[in-house]
């Protein structure tokens, strides 16, 4: 057997083949005989079924199973021994001018196309600046949790006149340009939230309504932000048509609910908080701004960390096999068109990007991840999940290892750990290289950040 490698491009290679009667001949005889033992065939007794017959019958089929065994073998091993870090699987290289007998006797020539991963040089130094935003929970957004906890244990009541705030039950008849119902249009009842309207014109006319009541609305341009998912929701259609859905809606109010807060007492404060901390209006409103923050340091860490690999991709060039990745894509997703894998390369690729990125980095920082980490993450995810329904009777450490190790026998559960714990050690490592500026900044402000 003889395999070659000839560079087709700075990142593409073509590997070749050649495969003759002696490198096959061995395998094929077991296989034979194989099929030997196994065959039952109408005249023969059991594993005394001839040579030749067998040969005769499932000779091809044979030769073609064991070619094909022997070339991803060769193939695999041909990579390792070469040390050949490649992206996406080999692809065939089909010579259609190449005919075969599959006689036992014919050599045979197969290439296989390669994507090459790029040489990545990464470093990184304190004369890379970010931000690492230290978020504090502003008075409004304190009186907003505050709020929503209060009608999250408050009492529902039905008022004569809808107002900001509540939500409006009501039935939606698409309208023609003309204004006139649009017969073939959407019909449907849905539950409007007063605090998801953006637009001022809009909201005002949706307050001071009774029952039956009604009135013409764009409910794009009521919602603005992300209207299509909130439209999608309300009249329970696809996303995508309420993308396009240009229409105007005629509203008749069916009935008005209203959230009433729940009043800040004795019982209002052990059942938001069991564990007996808070008493009063000041210790309600000092527990809720550390949550908040908390929260939103979890937020600022992913921004850092999506900050310093935006920075990274422009700064470290990091060039990849397009054209080859994109036509590997094709062959592993036949039912997907096209134009589809072309629009969506650039995700892929960015995501590609990262990966060799953080490899790079593990290398350079000799970081390890155990098996020991992946379980004590799950368990720290477990813990959490059962803390959120039974927050005063934790499982214990045996017990969190037992639900550990039936959480991770799923082996897309384990990856995504592995995921997580990958990106964290590279976070850490970049940190310990970098110089971060901490910025204090208001929770309004960090969301408005871009």
């Amino acid at each position: 057997m003889n395999i070659t490698q000839e560079k087709t491009g700075e990142l593409n290679a073509l590997v070749t083949i050649n495969i003759q009667p002696e490198d096959y001949r061995e395998r094929i005889d077991k296989a034979i005989k194989s099929y030997i033992k196994k065959a039952r065939i109408p005249g023969f007794r059991p594993g005394m079924v001839p040579k030749g017959h067998i040969k005769k019958l499932y000779g091809k089929s044979i030769l073609l199973e064991e070619i094909n065994n022997l070339l991803s073998d060769s193939l695999n091993n041909y990579i390792s021994e070469n040390k050949l870090e490649i992206l996406g699987q080999p692809l065939p290289k089909l010579d259609e001018e190449k005919e075969y007998n599959w006689d036992f006797e014919d050599n045979f020539d197969f290439s296989y196309e390669l994507g090459l991963a790029p040489e990545v040089e990464a470093a990184f130094s304190e004369k890379d600046r970010f931000t690492l935003y230290k978020v504090k929970a502003d008075e409004e957004t304190i009186d907003n949790r505050i709020r929503n906890l209060r009608r999250g244990y408050g009492k529902v009541s039905n008022p004569e006149e809808s107002a900001e705030g509540d939500v409006i039950n009501a039935e939606f008849t698409q309208l023609s340009p003309d204004g006139s119902v649009f017969e073939e249009g959407i019909r449907a009842e849905g539950s409007l939230r007063l605090e998801l309207v953006k637009d001022k014109d809009a909201l005002k006319s949706l307050t001071g309504l009774k029952k039956d009541d009604e009135l013409t609305l764009d409910l794009h341009k009521a919602f603005q932000e992300d209207a299509p998912h909130k439209i999608s929701h309300l009249l329970s259609i696809d996303e995508d048509m309420a993308k396009d859905l240009k229409s105007d809606f005629r509203m008749k109010v069916k009935n008005i609910n209203r959230m009433e807060e729940a009043e800040l007492n004795e019982e209002f404060f052990k059942k938001v908080f069991p564990e007996g901390d808070v008493t009063t209006e000041a210790e309600m409103r000092q527990k809720v701004a550390k949550e908040v923050e908390e929260v939103m340091a979890s937020h600022a860490e992913s921004r850092l960390q999506s900050d310093i690999y935006k920075y990274a991709l422009e700064k470290f060039r990091i060039d990849l096999p397009d054209e080859f990745l994109k036509r590997w894509l094709k062959s592993t997703n036949e039912n997907i068109p096209e134009e589809q894998i072309e629009s969506e390369y650039a995700d892929f690729a960015r995501n590609l990007r990262l990966t060799l990125l953080e490899n790079k980095l593990l290398k350079d920082s000799g970081i390890e991840i155990k098996s020991e980490d992946i379980i004590a993450l799950a368990k720290q995810k477990i813990d959490a999940q059962f803390r959120m329904y039974s927050p005063n009777a934790p499982l214990s450490d045996e017990q969190l290892s037992e639900y550990a190790v039936n959480f991770l026998r799923d082996r897309e559960r384990a990856n995504q750990l592995y995921e997580e714990i990958r990106s964290r050690k590279v976070l850490e490592y970049v940190r310990s290289s970098v110089k971060l500026d901490e910025k204090e900044i208001s929770y309004k402000e960090f969301l408005e950040l871009k």
